[in-house]
């Protein structure tokens, strides 16, 4: 492999031999990205960026993590791969950590490569679990570009790729910002749970196997519900043998403040969903982790799901890896307590600007909300948030900018071992371009 090539030939290469995702391919600009070390990366040449996204919200440990980096050539040494069908030390020792810190009695994990495949395995174990066949999920949720997890999508990233696989059922949000009902938060009497209850009502509750809801919803608006919805969802859920899967590809291993999301509410779900920060990204993986009573079903019944790559050594290394440092470094921890600052700024700047319609955040997750008018919520114009997104790069912060008709918005969402010092660093620069914005 080339390993000193100039920023134009990497950008030229990829442009030509490669697809890049959901992009109009002559539209793509990347950046030439050639290393990176904790909460930084730099480019061919030589320009560093404030990672503020943590790349594709997975990155949470940081770049090139000397502790993780190590386990995995240890484990390359060793064995890098093994049949599905073989035990191996990291497998099983990732499986036992997994369920040492899942809520409740989470317990048996079935292994992937990814957050879509995960939820693709959630719906066929919930399917075989209790015989039953539609699925609900939500609208302003993405769960993945794989068949059925697109399908589960609600965005209008699913439209592309429908018809998607049948008996997935979509209901509305707890979006209070933009609630779909009509209410303002000091109105609200809970519609988003009766409605899921009235839905399930049409659908035949003796027909639905599981309804399945990102912890908090992540890269369509960041939306953090009230404290009372996960558990009357649970209720729900209990009332009528339906399975609850909480996604928790991104909201996650620490992300929020917790180890998942839903911890944050004292729920157990029946079924976790994860990916990305299990292994920081280093290498691929994806979990389901199922409660006991699952595990227990499929002792004297077939599995009916099966990867080449189920249970890799390498990533399986990793991720043993990518917890203990969770676990030494107190990152949960870190994100719980710099959340709290994090939150404070972000209302600081709601109420410097009055373009910002609000700011939404859970720990080291949140995400600040762009309008043309605080009265009618008008999201910004896409070509004002693409030139925002510039800025942002041009000085050096990398992160993530939604623009569509659901909402324009900043996202900040950086790596948990980031210190108070570098979080204000990218918030003044957040601050310096919105102050350069003219509506």
């Amino acid at each position: 492999m080339i390993t000193n090539l100039d920023a134009g030939t990497i950008v030229a290469k990829n442009r030509e031999f490669t697809f890049f995702s959901w992009s109009v391919q002559s539209a793509v600009q990347p950046i030439p990205v050639v290393g990176g070390e904790g909460v930084y990366f730099w480019d061919a040449d030589g320009k560093r960026y404030l990672d503020f996204s943590s790349q594709l919200m997975n990155l949470n440990i940081g770049h090139q993590h000397p502790k993780v980096v190590e386990a995995i050539k240890k484990q390359a040494e060793t064995l890098c791969f093994a049949h599905p069908g073989l035990a191996t030390i990291p497998r099983g020792e990732l499986g036992e950590k997994i369920a040492e810190v899942t809520p409740g009695d989470l317990k048996k994990t079935f292994f992937c490569l990814g957050g879509a495949e995960a939820n693709e395995n959630a719906i066929k174990i919930a399917r075989h679990y209790t015989g039953r066949h539609k699925i609900l999920s939500r609208y302003r949720a993405y769960h993945g570009a794989t068949h059925g997890a697109i399908t589960l999508t609600g965005d209008p990233r699913r439209l592309a790729a429908e018809p998607g696989i049948p008996g997935v059922v979509h209901f509305l949000d707890p979006h209070c910002y933009r609630c779909p009902f009509g209410w303002t938060r000091e109105t609200c009497h809970r519609e988003c749970i009766s409605h899921v209850e009235e839905i399930l009502q049409y659908e035949g509750p003796d027909r639905v196997a599981a309804i399945i809801m990102e912890g908090v919803t992540g890269s369509n608006g960041l939306i953090v519900p009230p404290e009372d919805y996960w558990p009357r969802i649970r209720e729900i859920c209990d009332r009528y043998d339906i399975l609850l899967i909480s996604d928790e590809v991104m909201s996650g291993w620490g992300r929020t403040g917790k180890w998942f999301a839903v911890d944050h509410w004292d729920v157990v779900p029946d079924i976790i969903t994860s990916a990305k920060g299990v292994t920081s990204g280093y290498v691929p993986l994806g979990v389901v982790v199922v409660r006991q009573k699952i595990a227990d079903f499929f002792e004297d019944k077939m599995l009916w799901c099966g990867l080449t790559y189920s249970g890799h050594p390498l990533a399986c290394a990793a991720g043993l890896a990518t917890i203990q440092v969770y676990q030494e470094e107190h990152l949960v921890e870190n994100a719980y307590e710099l959340g709290k600052y994090l939150g404070a700024q972000l209302e600081d700047i709601k109420s410097t600007f009055p373009f910002v319609g609000d700011v939404r955040y859970i720990g080291l997750f949140s995400t600040i909300e762009l309008v043309e008018d605080r009265g009618t919520k008008k999201p910004l114009p896409i070509p004002l948030m693409q030139k925002i997104g510039a800025q942002l790069k041009e000085r050096g912060l990398f992160t993530y900018i939604m623009a569509s008709n659901m909402g324009s918005m900043i996202f900040v969402i950086p790596p948990l071992i980031i210190n108070q010092e570098q979080l204000a660093e990218g918030l003044e620069i957040i601050r310096e371009v919105l102050g350069k914005v003219n509506i």
